[in-house]
């Protein structure tokens, strides 16, 4: 982040949104909005938003995939024969 170029006021983006959008686009950084000198707002680049929702979905995926390691060492699994087994049962489901 440009401290200098990454954080505007408010004003400046209502008065300058065609530029601010550019460089938004150029630099694929989030630029931060104030008012009143507080940070109010984010806004970033549409692109640059979606890889950083396909990353987070990739952390989800990876802790998952930790979490259900962890369970196979700590021996919280049943078998899937046993499971399925269990939900023909409860919905009269024939094989």
């Amino acid at each position: 982040m440009d401290v200098t170029k990454d954080i505007q006021p408010m004003t400046a983006f209502r008065n300058h949104s065609a530029e601010i959008m550019q460089h938004l686009k150029d630099t694929k950084r989030p630029m931060i909005l104030t008012v009143n000198g507080k940070a109010a707002a984010v806004v970033q680049d549409a692109e640059a938003y979606q890889h950083l929702l396909d990353l987070a979905a990739d952390v989800r995926a990876a802790e998952a995939i930790r979490q259900g390691l962890e369970d196979l060492r700590n021996g919280r699994t049943r078998p899937a024969r046993g499971i399925f087994d269990e939900i023909r049962a409860e919905h009269g489901i024939s094989r």
